[in-house]
């Protein structure tokens, strides 16, 4: 499959899963849902939904996660119905770690402002 064909895939999946998540789902606990990205493998047959959250907290991360795992039958049926594929891949939605990694990129460099301005 050419990678072309497989970027397009993914992005279709992006842009539908956040619609299915906005418009279609009505689980309290997926609401604030952002799609970040899509991992696809080479034969459409599984794809590793990744998104993030505003909130920071545990607890409500994991009742997100509880939520977008009980309702990802009904996100792979409706990717079903909008997307012109053979067979509606396989999901599985995965917490974007890379939000996390950005925040304590940002309190480091923080700390390190805040040492030399105590230093001056």
């Amino acid at each position: 499959m050419s990678n072309h064909r497989l970027g397009r895939v993914r992005q279709e999946i992006l842009k539908e899963v956040n619609d299915i998540l906005y418009f279609t789902v009505k689980d309290p606990r997926v609401e604030g849902v952002t799609i970040t990205d899509v991992d696809l493998t080479g034969d459409l047959q599984h794809a590793t939904i990744y998104y993030s959250t505003l909130s920071d907290l545990a607890s409500q991360r994991k009742k997100t996660q509880e939520g977008l795992e009980a309702v990802t039958g009904k996100v792979r049926s409706e990717l079903g119905k909008r997307l012109r594929l053979y067979k509606a891949p396989e999901i599985v939605f995965e917490r974007d770690r890379s939000v996390d990694y950005g925040n304590h990129i940002d309190q480091l460099i923080d700390q390190i402002k805040a040492k030399e301005d105590s230093v001056d």
